[in-house]
């Protein structure tokens, strides 16, 4: 392999196993606002267990999201030097907000949220709630903002030449409303959305499904599902925005989407397999769908891959899979959230067995779809890593050898094998011991231990 394609590989491996933890956080933390505002809204004290329950779940996927995060920054300048210097001034800015507005707030309020439950009063607990969903909603927009950039540039001069060229900001706001990152942003707090309203709703049916905690479990499920079908719909029209802005400023990404060679009407396909050197696809398509959903006219004319020059062309049948694999599993979430809801509306949710089962696996769903769609877009984008400006292959860092990427890729499997490994074990034993049961904790020893080692700590 080249040392390119070594480099990608290894960003690629370690953006997909960060990316599982950050819109847990995000989904988890929304979901703990509403928890905790109906406990003060109600005084009802199953709210309180489901909240105390879902922060440790927020805690652990918070850590290793952090932890996982770090590599990539490293990443950048061992392997894609000349892309870090390019992009440093745009990048630099959008990363040094995230850690101002976004990542000090969060764990700022973080340490009151995990354990402030008997150091403040309950309203100064529900804002600490509010300000960690807000932080890791605020992370979420300047990274997106970052990597919208690069999809859509905006508000930038480029300075000096070659190997030394860079962009320079010339208009903050230009750059931060580039022209899909509010799009794009949209989508990516959806799939966060849905991925921590999958997990909840996983998690409680597993519950009702193994007769545990199920007083707490029917109580979660009701608002649990209730967030991730509107998550999902959120989502679709999301997706439907983010597209409309692809097939303005990325047409040979919409093309890759859905195979379409020849520039005219172009259709819809609900899945195939498309071979790009042929330029043929087989598949099942609904004719000039595509174009009508783009302009509202069967007609209008969409720009094929043909008219693209070949060597601007992306990979089109891995981003044709993955596009719909994506759309697939959006649109069964859909139908499995809705009838959930039916069957919950009609009383016969909690105690069928099939539906639960379903829905335990559910919380997968989210995950293959995110991975999914963040592959489509960014390799719908090759050749290009800053779109339009700088080629992937022209990001490379001069020094960096392919026994050096390969070195550092096993290096990262084996961490982030035992990193995943411990997340697992972690998070099962948090769903194996379930809501803290407040009457018997007294009766707990390592509960008391615990108290007794934190009020020794206190008095010192």
């Amino acid at each position: 392999m080249t040392v390119e394609t070594l480099a990608r590989l290894q960003f690629a491996f370690t953006i997909a196993f960060h990316y599982i933890y950050p819109p847990l956080s995000i989904g988890i933390g929304l979901f703990l606002v509403m928890l905790e505002g109906i406990y003060l809204k109600t005084g009802d004290k199953d709210y309180e267990k489901l909240t105390k329950f879902w922060v440790k779940i927020f805690a652990l996927t918070f850590a290793i999201g952090v932890a996982t995060g770090i590599v990539m920054e490293f990443e950048f300048g061992t392997n894609w030097s000349t892309y870090s210097r390019f992009v440093g001034d745009v990048f630099g800015s959008a990363l040094a907000s995230e850690g101002i507005f976004a990542f000090f707030l969060e764990s700022g309020f973080l340490a009151i949220l995990v354990f402030g439950w008997d150091r403040v009063s309950p309203k100064v607990h529900f804002l600490s709630t509010v300000m960690v969903s807000a932080g890791s909603i605020f992370s979420a927009v300047w990274i997106v903002i970052a990597n919208s950039w690069m999809q859509t540039p905006a508000g930038y001069k480029i300075v000096k030449h070659g190997a030394m060229a860079r962009a320079e900001i010339t208009d903050f706001w230009a750059m931060i409303f580039n022209p899909t990152s509010v799009e794009r942003l949209f989508h990516t707090l959806g799939g966060a959305f849905m991925c921590g309203s999958y997990l909840i709703v996983s998690v409680t049916a597993f519950y009702l499904l193994t007769n545990k905690h199920v007083n707490l479990a029917k109580k979660s499920l009701k608002i649990a599902l209730i967030y991730a079908f509107s998550a999902s719909m959120f989502q679709l029209v999301s997706g439907h925005t983010a597209a409309l802005a692809v097939s303005q400023f990325q047409p040979a990404k919409l093309a890759a989407m859905e195979a379409h060679y020849e520039t005219g009407p172009a259709s819809l396909y609900l899945f195939g397999w498309t071979n790009s050197k042929e330029k043929t696809t087989i598949g099942i398509a609904i004719p000039k769908l595509l174009s009508f959903m783009v302009s509202g006219n069967f007609n209008t004319p969409i720009k094929g891959m043909n008219d693209i020059k070949e060597d601007e062309r992306p990979p089109v049948n891995f981003v044709f899979q993955t596009y719909h694999i994506m759309i697939a599993i959006g649109g069964a979430l859909i139908g499995l959230s809705l009838l959930a809801l039916f069957m919950m509306w009609k009383g016969i949710l909690f105690s069928n067995k099939p539906m639960l089962f379903l829905l335990t696996l559910s919380v997968l769903g989210p995950q293959i779809a995110n991975q999914a769609g963040w592959f489509t877009a960014e390799v719908g984008r090759q050749p290009w890593i800053v779109y339009g400006l700088l080629k992937t292959s022209e990001g490379l860092s001069k020094a960096v050898t392919a026994n050096h990427i390969i070195f550092s890729m096993i290096l990262f499997s084996f961490v982030y094998a035992l990193l995943f490994a411990l997340f697992i074990f972690l998070l099962n034993e948090k769903i194996k011991h379930g809501p803290e049961d407040e009457a018997h904790k007294d009766d707990n020893p390592t509960y008391q231990s615990q108290k007794q080692l934190f009020h020794q700590v206190e008095e010192n």
